[in-house]
């Protein structure tokens, strides 16, 4: 997979400073690293967005999307022209969550220097109230498709860049629990975007496509070749415990938790986010532990 970069449109997380809670009028997302033109024009574009907490990111967040081009590339008719990840606003209060700006400035520099096609989009992170999951698809489709003309043939035709969800495998297992997510999103985000699920350990994934037969065909499943279990959750509670997270998460980001003194005090780092302490926040179209993305 060749990626070509325009120089332009990239948004640093310092950037996250300058807006005042839910003010997007210096916002543009960043497309430094979305390609515009095909390889083959014969495949149908394909943009993948991950949304979670990231707090903070780990490399496990980062090789789903590894994972995911792989089964791209030699099992569909798909080409990556790009993927971003999408962290949550401050609005999600979830126990454990740092900031927004320094979940963007973490995530930032965990794909700076490492990946030529990844990208992060501060625009759910400054979002005065929580963004439901089927707007933030929303959103992509419409800065890459309406805004951006989708991508280029070799012929020159535009052709529409697909937008699908990238998400560990418990979200499959929360979209199939009743109440958790309502019908009408459920529709939205697997008929129109669809998504791309990476297994993990401890989730039956048979039994939650199971509940989900309507979007089964839209609904693709990579499983770990090898086995990760890193977590969000699990970095914050050994960095309490003031033991290594090395290679466990991205050296910048390590260095950048030291400096700003992130997750070090109690109430910072709490044990595993369950659903009895959930008191206040808004009611979730998706459950904030999922240890695959959202943890």
């Amino acid at each position: 997979m060749s990626h070509e970069t325009n120089g332009r449109g990239r948004q640093t997380a310092s950037q996250l400073n300058g807006y005042s809670d839910g003010d997007l009028s210096s916002y543009a997302l960043p497309d430094h690293r979305l390609r515009r033109k095909l390889d083959d024009s014969s495949k149908t574009p394909l943009v993948l967005v991950a949304c979670g907490s990231f707090s903070p990111i780990t490399n496990l967040h980062l090789r789903m999307f590894e994972m995911v081009a792989d089964h791209v590339r030699f099992h569909t008719e798909y080409e990556i022209v790009g993927g971003y990840l999408s962290p949550v606003s401050d609005a999600y209060k979830k126990a454990g969550l740092a900031s927004a700006k320094h979940r963007v400035a973490m995530c930032d520099l965990a794909v700076d220097q490492t990946s030529n096609w990844l990208m992060v989009d501060p625009w759910e992170a400054i979002q005065k109230e929580y963004t439901r999951t089927a707007l933030v698809l929303d959103h992509f489709d419409h800065e890459v498709n309406v805004v951006r003309g989708g991508a280029e043939t070799s012929s020159g035709e535009r052709k529409r860049v697909h937008v699908a969800l990238l998400a560990g495998a418990d979200l499959i297992g929360t979209m199939s629990t009743p109440g958790v997510w309502s019908e009408s999103d459920l529709d939205h985000i697997l008929a129109r975007y669809g998504a791309f699920i990476v297994e993990r350990t401890g989730t039956d994934i048979d039994e939650a496509l199971s509940h989900l037969q309507p979007w089964k065909e839209n609904i693709h499943v990579i499983p770990q070749l090898i086995q990760n279990d890193v977590s969000s959750t699990k970095i914050r509670q050994s960095l309490k415990k003031a033991m290594s997270v090395r290679y466990l998460i991205p050296a910048q980001v390590i260095k950048y938790i030291q400096q700003h003194g992130l997750y070090i005090d109690d109430s910072a780092v709490p044990g595993i986010y369950s659903k009895e302490n959930r008191s206040g926040t808004p009611t979730p179209d998706r459950v904030s532990d999922l240890e695959g993305l959202r943890s």
